[in-house]
């Protein structure tokens, strides 16, 4: 008899379950990697068959300019920064998330709130390297999220608490630079400093060079003149315009306020090492011979890095400044 009677609690059970009645008792989406957005509002979210993972952060969190930014941390308030588990009775879509009035189906049978913890956002650049020049230029930026000491409510009774959860990266598009150089361009000296500069409509890398780099002598074939890059002599700098830049903004006392600047990138310090064999930062200079008393000073930069805040991108193992033409 009692055997009978377990048996049919058992059928009772298995019968009153239906997928409406499922209990999440975990959150698993460790094996999801894609992390998507919502085009017109603040959500990042992840998909899982019929499971969605939500974040509601504001979108001014993921400023890809702010350089000395690397790790923000929000505090869940179910107001600004929300972070909610939902559980669907089928498969669940981007418009179930993104769209106004989502579709009828599937519906929500299960959702989780955090009332409490942290959002940790720590970000770091994503390279393009050119394989055949070793440069490298910023082309998104990843922001790593994790959940510290979250707890989550359930809309169908009890708290679930995380002391860390991964919710994964979130990856932005970044501002490309443009770098829009002609390395085969002469180069413009100022004449009341050792400032050499070249421009574009919105784009300018200025070098201030030592002058005993650019004597009129011819170099020997394979000899040119070397330097390390530093950061008052022999100084590069990279600067890119919001506005049209002109050949007014160049050679002044003071730096003009127009066109405004939107970034400003420095060359690191060249390195050598305990022989004084020069390694990265390397300024080398090719002196021949253009005509009576003209020369031409080639301006080649090997192994340089540009460093702005906590992000940095290669001009690879050579590159051409450009060309000075001095004359006797």
């Amino acid at each position: 008899m009692k055997k009978i009677l377990g048996l049919m609690v058992f059928l009772l059970a298995l019968n009153g379950c239906d997928d409406g009645d499922l209990i999440q008792e975990d959150i698993d989406f460790e094996s999801i990697t894609t992390t998507q957005s919502c085009s017109d509002n603040n959500l990042i979210y992840k998909l899982k068959d019929q499971e969605a993972f939500i974040l509601d952060i504001p979108s001014t969190t993921f400023t890809d300019e702010d350089s000395d930014v690397i790790t923000t941390e929000l505090s869940i308030d179910g107001s600004t920064n929300r972070v909610i588990y939902r559980f669907y009775n089928g498969t669940v879509a981007t418009d179930n998330i993104c769209e106004t009035i989502p579709p009828i189906s599937p519906t929500v049978i299960d959702q989780w709130t955090a009332t409490s913890g942290t959002i940790q956002i720590v970000k770091s650049a994503a390279k393009t390297v050119d394989e055949t020049t070793n440069s490298s230029r910023i082309t998104a930026y990843n922001h790593a999220i994790v959940l510290k000491n979250v707890t989550f409510s359930k809309s169908k009774g009890g708290t679930q608490v995380y002391d860390t959860f991964t919710f994964g990266t979130y990856q932005t598009t970044a501002t490309t630079l443009p770098f829009l150089f002609d390395e085969t361009k002469n180069l413009n000296q100022c004449t009341s400093s050792n400032d050499l500069y070249k421009f574009t409509t919105a784009e300018a890398m200025i070098f201030t060079i030592d002058p005993t780099l650019l004597v009129n002598e011819v170099t020997t074939t394979g000899a040119p003149r070397t330097a390390l890059i530093g950061t008052t002599t022999n100084k590069l700098t990279y600067r890119l315009f919001d506005d049209l830049l002109t050949s007014a903004y160049f050679c002044n006392a003071t730096t003009p306020t127009t066109p405004t600047l939107n970034q400003e990138w420095l060359a690191n310090a060249g390195t050598a090492d305990a022989s004084g064999t020069k390694l990265t930062g390397i300024v080398e200079v090719t002196t021949t011979t253009s005509g009576p008393n003209t020369f031409k000073h080639t301006i080649v930069l090997k192994k340089a890095t540009l460093t702005r805040g906590n992000y940095n991108f290669s001009l690879g193992d050579s590159y051409t400044y450009g060309v000075l033409f001095t004359t006797n």
